[in-house]
């Protein structure tokens, strides 16, 4: 399946959106023990509770003609300011801890939001990124999709 080498000490996050853990591996690229060191969470509320009211109108200068504006996606936002706390946490891996392997685990959507938001030192540690969703799985499936 995805078959990524995480060596001994290696890092490993594990993310979406609202969720992050941050692990490192105790054991070794054979034998994974990733140890969670740290779990960031966002209080994400539905968009019906962030958001205003309904979506707003624009009016033609006409007078007559009229159209709805698309609404912002509130929980999309939320998001990407949870993603961009991830990529100042993993900056501080890579500058406080000598973090020099880390593995990104999160679905396409979410690496897209966090790679531009990554500092280059902190991109040159990534060693392997993995397009999957694993944030609600137990670490011991987790280690196991990862072996795979």
């Amino acid at each position: 399946m995805t078959n990524v080498k995480i060596p001994w000490e290696s890092w490993v996050v594990v993310c979406d959106g609202a969720k992050a853990l941050i692990m490192q591996n105790a054991g070794d690229a054979q034998l994974m023990n990733l140890k969670v060191l740290e779990t960031l969470t966002q209080p994400s509320a539905p968009d019906r509770e962030i958001g205003a009211d309904k979506p707003g109108r624009t009016h033609a200068a006409d007078g007559l003609s009229g159209s709805a504006v698309e609404e912002t996606s509130w929980q999309d936002q939320a998001e990407a300011g949870f993603l961009k706390q991830v990529a100042e946490k993993l900056d501080e891996l890579v500058q406080k801890k000598n973090a020099r392997r880390i593995v990104i685990v999160a679905p396409p959507k979410a690496l897209g939001t966090l790679r531009p938001a990554l500092r280059a030192d902190t991109q040159a540690a990534i060693t392997a990124e993995v397009a999957k969703d694993y944030t609600n799985l137990p670490v011991d499936e987790i280690e196991r999709h990862l072996a795979a």
